[in-house]
């Protein structure tokens, strides 16, 4: 179990968004607490427990596999957070609630939850601003791309908001929606600090080395984020500063052989 003494700090944050898997019991193929203990071991980072959808478990059934599913993740020693029950995250003392737009407000949330982690799912720009005042420890951002896990998906809005997002707010941010591992790059060089995932791991048939391939993925773009970039010009001393950047940032002359 995560640490409630104080609110989690952001790189803390940002370290466990590196990949995370977002299931329930609607979306598995087989048992979820074994698709989770195989994707823990690939590197997943974060688990998120999510129970919706026309068949989705009802109490006591949905709590005994939600402590199932937290009992994995405390073995791992991952963050275990619950989808929208905010009584389910009490009853079990998860380590925190993720709230969309059409759930429980985020700031009544907060309150209820104390100091454990809070992630809002945003949409825009205002979405994303209310979400940081109300409380919020992370945003998930998307859909990025067109995705059938979610029967109430909104249209994919592609990296392009979470480019805008990163130039309105701090809060760490996570990608989600559509994400496979040759999407996932994309995602992390317009400025996502880790990828969402439900279906490119839970619909593979090994899925540990989906994990592993879509944290390699990750991690290889996030080293390119952060990578020194020297340009020749004299006009672009800004390119010689450590800065998380995407092709979008290179100066134009320089685009190509980025």
């Amino acid at each position: 179990m995560i640490s409630i003494d104080s609110r989690i700090e952001d790189a803390r944050m940002r370290s466990y968004l590196r990949l995370y898997l977002v299931l329930g019991s609607g979306n598995c193929e087989g048992d979820p607490a074994a698709v989770v203990e195989e994707a823990i071991r690939g590197g997943v980072t974060i688990v998120q427990f999510r129970e919706k959808g026309a068949n989705a478990l009802k109490t006591p059934a949905k709590k005994e596999l939600a402590m199932r599913i937290q009992s994995v993740c405390r073995r791992h020693g991952i963050p275990f957070l619950v989808n929208d029950d905010v009584e389910l995250a009490l009853a079990l003392n998860a380590d925190g609630v993720h709230v969309g737009q059409n759930d429980e407000p985020a700031a009544q949330v907060r309150d209820r939850i104390g100091n454990k982690i809070l992630g809002v799912s945003v949409h825009s720009a205002a979405e994303a601003l209310l979400a940081e005042e109300q409380g919020a420890d992370y945003l998930g951002v998307g859909p990025i791309y067109s995705t059938a896990s979610k029967e109430d998906a909104l249209e994919p809005q592609g990296t392009a908001i979470i480019q805008r997002l990163t130039e309105i707010t701090s809060l760490p941010i996570v990608g989600i929606g559509g994400i496979t591992a040759e999407r996932a790059p994309h995602v992390i060089r317009a400025g996502a600090d880790g990828i969402a995932v439900i279906s490119a791991i839970t619909h593979t048939e090994d899925r540990y080395q989906a994990a592993k391939m879509l944290v390699s993925r990750v991690t290889d773009s996030s080293t390119w984020n952060f990578a020194y970039v020297s340009c020749p010009l004299s006009a672009c001393a800004y390119h010689e500063t450590k800065l998380n950047i995407s092709t979008s940032n290179l100066c134009d002359k320089h685009e190509e052989s980025a």
